[in-house]
C-alpha cells in the first residue's frame, strides 16, 4: 500500500520522466505562446456551385483490371525543353519515376525514368549538377507501410541531356524518406538537400552537406518521427535559405530552421497541434496573401493508421499568416475529410490565389463524398468551396500548371488505392481547365 510521501515522490518522478522525453525528443530553441497556435476550430465555409470546367482525361499507362494503384507524387515540369509541359510520376507499387511527356501537344506518353526507386515518395526537377539539363532528386521511401527499419534513400536521377537518367544514390540507410529538396544551405555555391526522415516511431529531419563527387555528409536539425516535407525557402526573410517542415506523427507541428547561411540552424516551432491525431499531410510555403513575405500553406487528413481508412471531422486545410518577426497567425481556411496536397493557383483567372484540394481518406461509400475541390478567393482571403469531383477516389497527389498553353490553371492528380472501395480508382489524371 502507497503512503502520502511514497505517493508524491512516485508523482514527482513520472512528472520528471514526462518533462525529460519532452526534453530529449527536440524541445523548441525558440517558441513563445503566441507563435503555436492551438486553435482548429472547424470553418464556417460557404459552399459554391459545383464547378463543370475541369475536363478529366486519364493519361499514362492504363489501369489493369483489379489492379491498386498508388501514385505517390505527381509534378508538373517541361523536362526536355520542347515547350511543352510534361508530368513526373512517383508509382509507389512499381518502384519506379515515370515520365508522362507530352508530344505532341495533347498527347501524353508514359516512359520509366533511371532504374528502380524504392517506394518513391516524392520527385523534385532540378539542374543538380549545373550542366544545363534537369535532373530528378528523389525521396524514397523504401517500403510504403509503417516501419522503423533504415529502409530510406535519397536518389538523384542524373540527365545524360538527352533524358536518359542514372541513378545515384547519394544516401541510404536512413528513415523512410517523404520529402527531398535541394538548396544552397552553407553558402559554397553547389547544391545541398533537405531529407525529411518520415520513419515511423524514429524519424528526423536533416540536410545533406554536398562535399563534392556525389557524397554527402548528414546533419540532423530535428529528432522527430514523421516529417512529411522539407521546403527549402527563406521564410525570415534575411537573404539566406531556411529550412520547414511539417511534422506529423503524434507531434502535429510545422518548425522552421533558421539558417546563417553558412550550414548552421537555429530551430523554432511556429505552430503546434493540440490534437496528437490531427492527421498533418501535406504544406506548401508561399505569399499566399501576396504581401510580400512567405506564408505556411498545410493540410491535415492522414488516416492510413486506420481500419478502415475513414476521415476525421478535424480534417482540412488552414495557412500561417506571416506577420513578420517570426509570428504566425493561424488561419482555417476549409474542413475536409482526408484532406491532402493544398496548391495555390489562380484557377478563376481574377489575378487573386484560389485553392484546389484532393481529398484521400473520405467516406467513400458515400457517393458524393468529395475527392477534388477548389476554394474560390474572392479576393480579401474569404474563399467559398465548390466541387469539382467525387470520382475518382483515394486523391493524394495535386500538381497545378498550364497543361495546354490556354492561359488557364489545369490540374494533375495521383491516386492512392489502399483501402476500399475499389469502384472508382485512378492512376494519373488531367483536369482541363475550360474556363471561358
Amino acid at each position: 500500500m502507497l503512503t502520502a510521501t511514497r505517493l508524491g515522490v512516485l508523482v514527482f518522478v513520472l512528472l520528471a520522466l514526462v518533462v525529460t522525453a519532452w526534453w530529449l525528443r527536440g524541445a523548441p530553441a525558440d517558441t513563445n505562446a503566441s507563435t503555436i497556435a492551438r486553435d482548429e476550430r472547424r470553418a464556417i465555409l460557404p459552399m459554391g456551385s459545383p464547378s463543370d470546367f475541369f475536363v478529366p482525361q486519364a493519361v499514362g499507362e492504363a489501369v489493369l483490371e483489379k489492379s491498386r494503384p498508388q501514385i505517390s507524387n505527381v509534378q508538373i515540369v517541361d523536362l526536355d525543353g520542347d515547350g511543352l509541359r510534361d508530368i513526373l510520376v512517383c508509382d509507389v507499387i512499381r518502384d519506379q519515376v515515370t515520365w508522362i511527356r507530352q508530344f505532341p501537344g495533347g498527347t501524353y506518353t508514359e516512359i520509366p525514368v533511371g532504374g528502380p526507386v524504392p517506394a518513391p515518395a516524392h520527385v523534385e526537377a532540378i539542374d543538380f549538377d549545373r550542366d544545363g539539363d534537369l535532373d530528378l532528386v528523389v525521396a524514397a521511401l523504401g517500403v510504403l507501410a509503417p516501419s522503423n527499419n533504415r529502409v530510406g534513400s535519397v536518389v538523384i536521377l542524373e540527365n545524360s541531356g538527352r533524358q536518359q537518367f542514372t541513378n545515384r544514390v547519394v544516401a541510404d540507410r536512413l528513415a523512410r524518406v517523404a520529402d527531398v529538396q535541394a538548396g544552397d544551405l552553407d553558402g559554397d555555391g553547389d547544391l545541398d538537400l533537405t531529407v525529411a526522415g518520415f520513419g515511423y516511431d524514429s524519424g528526423d529531419t536533416s540536410w545533406l552537406e554536398n562535399t563534392g563527387d556525389w557524397t554527402f555528409e548528414q546533419h540532423v536539425l530535428l529528432r522527430l518521427s514523421g516529417p512529411i516535407n522539407a521546403i527549402v525557402a527563406d521564410i525570415n526573410q534575411d537573404g539566406t535559405p531556411d529550412v520547414l517542415s511539417l511534422v506529423s506523427q503524434e507531434w502535429e507541428e510545422v518548425w522552421a530552421f533558421l539558417g546563417d547561411g553558412r550550414g548552421q540552424f537555429r530551430p523554432q516551432m511556429i505552430w503546434g497541434s493540440s490534437n496528437p491525431d490531427f492527421g498533418s499531410s501535406w504544406m506548401s510555403v508561399l505569399d499566399f496573401d501576396r504581401d510580400g513575405d512567405l506564408d505556411v500553406l498545410f493540410s491535415n487528413g492522414d488516416a492510413f493508421d486506420y481500419a478502415p481508412t475513414n476521415s476525421r471531422p478535424w480534417h482540412g486545410v488552414q495557412w500561417l499568416e506571416n506577420k513578420g518577426m517570426m509570428q504566425f497567425e493561424f488561419h482555417r481556411l476549409a474542413d475536409l475529410p482526408g484532406a491532402s496536397s493544398p496548391q495555390a493557383a489562380d484557377v478563376d483567372g481574377d489575378n487573386d490565389l484560389d485553392l484546389v484540394v484532393v481529398s484521400a481518406y473520405n467516406n467513400w461509400d458515400d457517393p458524393a463524398a468529395m475527392s477534388l475541390v477548389w476554394l474560390e478567393n474572392n479576393g480579401r482571403m474569404q474563399f467559398a468551396m465548390h466541387r469539382i469531383a467525387s470520382s475518382p477516389t483515394h486523391l493524394i497527389t495535386l500538381a497545378t500548371g498550364d497543361l495546354d498553353a490556354d492561359g488557364t490553371v489545369d490540374l494533375v492528380t495521383g491516386g492512392m488505392h489502399i483501402s476500399r472501395p475499389f469502384d472508382r480508382i485512378s492512376r494519373v489524371t488531367v483536369w482541363s481547365n475550360r474556363r471561358r
